[in-house]
């Protein structure tokens, strides 16, 4: 299991009505409904992902949700869950908007760019990273958005959006992210999960 997905489940309460948006084979779904008892729904664009979660019996609808978000009525979950997702829509703002207005709280992860890795990649080589969070070359990856957690720390900041819980995430640990250990933890984190309400 990956550790993304059980420091996303230890956010989760237990008989919650989760949407998974981008919800790819359905593992996280899997966990969270085996582990919390949670009613989970899937939303996901690849038909090959949809099939493997119809096979595992999940519930998953087969969609976009760069387009299709805004058919979900107003608080119809108790969380939404975007995992690694945010950065390849065209308008992550708006997705981020219907998130937070589909769901009571949003969980969101992201890669994150700002890692020590990825910044010393660039810096080295001068080419544009290839790691285990980050495994595409630039002209094959889905990332449309290069974004760190410092950045969207701060997005939510400026929108008003409130930040319940930050993690940084690492093969083998988790730690807390606070407004005044934010630049640490963007350069030692490979991975950013943020709760929001």
């Amino acid at each position: 299991m990956k550790k993304e997905f059980k420091v996303i489940a230890d956010l989760l309460p237990n008989n919650v009505r989760v949407l998974d948006v981008g919800c790819g084979d359905g593992s996280l779904m899997d966990l969270i409904i085996k582990e919390k008892n949670i009613e989970a729904r899937g939303l996901e664009l690849i038909e090959e992902n949809v099939k493997k979660c119809i096979y595992k019996g999940l519930s998953v609808i087969e969609g976009n949700a760069e387009t299709e978000l805004h058919q979900f009525p107003t608080q119809s979950f108790d969380f939404v869950v975007l995992s690694q997702t945010l950065q390849a829509f065209y308008n992550p703002e708006k997705v981020l908007k219907d998130l937070l207005r589909i769901g009571k709280s949003v969980i969101i992860s992201i890669p994150n760019f700002g890692y020590w890795k990825v910044r010393g990649s660039l810096l080295l080589f001068g080419k544009m990273p290839v790691t285990k969070t980050l495994p595409n070359t630039w002209y094959n990856t889905p990332n449309l958005h290069m974004c760190t957690i410092k950045d969207l720390f701060h997005f939510c900041l400026e929108k008003n959006i409130k930040i319940d819980k930050a993690i940084g995430v690492n093969e083998n640990s988790t730690s807390e992210i606070k407004k005044n250990n934010l630049e640490i933890k963007n350069l030692f984190s490979k991975l950013g999960i943020f709760l929001l309400s």
